[in-house]
């Protein structure tokens, strides 16, 4: 048991050393994931821990192994997947749209689909735009697949290993701007976090702001801006995109009367619509001002110079709360 400061990349590992520990039914596998280590270093020591059988370096062939890891889920192995960024993930979509999200469904619950799948997202480390995508949204609409953004060491550490333990697959997004941001004290426990729930981080009485991932950086600064205003935002960290903990987003919201969504995907058809348009249904009596949202925009990531002008940023989010605040 380790109880040092972790970073949310170290977290990462020590969740993956523990459920390899725990289960030998647990596989990771994707490119560079043995030797290297990954791209980031994410399961580095794996390989000298659980050996070559267990933790399996991989061709760059995303749509074979999106597959690869259907047929070990249903034949009741825990495959833990790493694509090594996001805008990688799109050739495995066939694999995980028409097969992994669809095999409880179609077996009736005679088979499951334990499967992880592990990728770096969003943009901020001043890399081309296949490496800075935040495309959460697409796979938030396919029945069958839970989707989960941590936010920080304790979240992914618990979630990580929530996920192994799911019976459907999971895709596990890990919000590369983090992985070596604010590292916090860690207890290395095995203990896991609830899925399919919200993590309130801040609480507050005037505003909700609810944002996931990376941004939620920027959205707990803008709430620090708003309490030396005098005004109590309240934050809330999504963590599972998919299914959403509309009850929580609801009750805060009902408290508060306003709200401002923040994420860092573009803006048409993201989640934050989808959870605004929810909090529209059940709580639209209880507003006071009109939702609002603050995203990138509808453009793939940009290069680097212009990584600031894309991703949301503390002064877009107070700008989007002062409108909320001040509407008449």
């Amino acid at each position: 048991m380790s109880n040092g400061t972790c970073s949310l990349l170290e977290a990462v590992n020590l969740a993956l050393h523990r459920a390899m520990a725990e289960d030998e039914n647990v596989i990771v596998l994707g490119e560079d994931v043995g030797v290297n280590g990954g791209v980031f270093r994410a399961t580095q020591g794996l390989r000298d821990s659980f050996g070559f059988k267990r933790v399996i370096d991989s061709p760059l062939a995303q749509t074979m192994l999106g597959g690869l890891v259907v047929g070990m889920a249903a034949q009741g192995l825990k495959p833990v997947l790493e694509i090594q960024f996001m805008g990688f993930i799109y050739a495995s979509m066939e694999h995980l749209v028409s097969h992994a999200s669809r095999m409880r469904n179609r077996t009736r619950g005679r088979i499951t689909c334990p499967m992880v799948l592990r990728t770096p997202m969003g943009a901020g480390i001043r890399a081309p735009e296949h490496h800075s995508e935040s495309t959460e949204a697409l796979f938030a609409h396919i029945p069958g697949l839970r989707v989960l953004v941590p936010s920080s060491p304790a979240r992914a550490y618990g979630l990580l290993l929530a996920a192994i333990d799911d019976p459907d697959p999971v895709l596990f997004l890990e919000p590369t701007r983090l992985y070596r941001m604010n590292p916090q004290p860690l207890v290395d426990d095995g203990r896991r976090l609830p899925l399919d729930s919200c993590f309130t981080l801040r609480e507050g009485s005037d505003i909700t702001l609810v944002s996931w991932g990376a941004s939620i950086v920027e959205t707990l600064q803008a709430a620090a801006v708003l309490a030396g205003q005098g005004v109590s935002a309240e934050v809330i960290d999504v963590a599972c995109i998919k299914p959403l903990d509309l009850d929580t987003l609801e009750a805060s919201v009902r408290k508060t009367g306003r709200c401002v969504i923040v994420h860092e995907a573009p803006r048409t058809c993201g989640v934050g619509a989808e959870i605004a348009a929810s909090l529209y249904e059940r709580a639209l009596l209880e507003l006071q001002a009109p939702i609002l949202r603050v995203t990138a925009p509808d453009i793939p990531p940009p290069l680097y110079r212009l990584e600031s002008l894309y991703i949301p940023g503390v002064e877009d989010i107070l700008h989007a709360c002062d409108s909320t605040l001040n509407f008449a």
